[in-house]
């Protein structure tokens, strides 16, 4: 940073307001509910946007359902804050101060503006993430040290990778325990994050219940279709059920043994 220019009085990072986590029984209570049904009960039920477009699975087959904690990526700007000095200016920022905040659950939500030279994470801090109980990580943009990362097995969604570190480029980490907003959509902090290969879904965490309960609906009858179909019946009779198909569907789901 520049001796010659004058600085604003303006603390970083910036931390959010306190708020407060799902219960690790409404986290739970999404264990088997796929993002893609997540996001389409939402729809139904007038949230129109999220999906998180952009990020996809470094690994498939991974899966994470948890609390958003949210890291704001911003624009560099010189009087401010820069790239200069790499992990050691680094450490004073958002970054090194979200990842002491990390509870047992939380998933990692990064607004990066889908940068294609900015590598938000890369091994030690998922390391030290994935120690600290974090459960998985989302950034609308890079990582680095992809092979390092996968090796770890903590799931993560990204736009790429890429060699830099996170402020190499034009970003800087600002804020934590913020909004952000990922991929088109808005994620607050405490929201619930549902991802797998389809990609990451934010669940607003009042309407956490609402979509359980319509979404457990719909991934049993699904069971059932599947089953129906495989045994030859015809698609428009079984997808989506109609009164008929879902008079059969009651019947046979009383003698199942789902867990509601």
């Amino acid at each position: 940073m520049s001796a010659d220019l004058i600085r604003p009085d303006f603390a970083l990072p910036v931390r959010g307001a306190a708020y407060q986590r799902p219960s690790r029984e409404v986290v739970d209570s999404f264990d088997a509910i796929s993002s893609a049904t997540a996001c389409a009960k939402l729809h139904g039920l007038g949230i129109r946007r999220s999906y998180i477009d952009g990020p996809e699975p470094l690994s498939l087959g991974q899966r994470v359902v948890g609390s958003a904690l949210t890291l704001q990526f911003m624009p560099q700007r010189e009087d401010m804050a820069s790239g200069d000095g790499q992990e050691y200016a680094e450490r004073h920022t958002a970054l090194w101060h979200v990842l002491e905040a990390v509870q047992p659950g939380d998933v990692l939500v990064i607004q990066a503006y889908g940068s294609r030279f900015s590598g938000c994470i890369g091994d030690i801090l998922a390391r030290y993430f994935a120690r600290k109980g974090g459960a998985g990580i989302v950034v609308d943009g890079r990582i680095r040290d992809a092979g390092r990362i996968r090796e770890l097995g903590i799931p993560v969604w990204s736009t790429g990778t890429t060699p830099h570190y996170a402020s190499q480029s034009e970003l800087v980490p600002w804020a934590y325990d913020v909004p952000v907003a990922v991929g088109g959509a808005l994620c607050m902090p405490g929201d619930l994050v549902v991802a797998d290969d389809d990609g990451p879904v934010v669940v607003p965490q009042a309407m956490a219940p609402q979509v359980v309960d319509d979404a457990r609906d719909h991934e049993e009858w699904e069971v059932f279709s599947r089953q129906r179909l495989d045994e030859g019946a015809r698609l428009s009779d079984y997808y989506p059920l109609t009164p008929d198909s879902r008079e059969e569907y009651e019947a046979w789901r009383s003698v199942q043994s789902f867990v509601r």
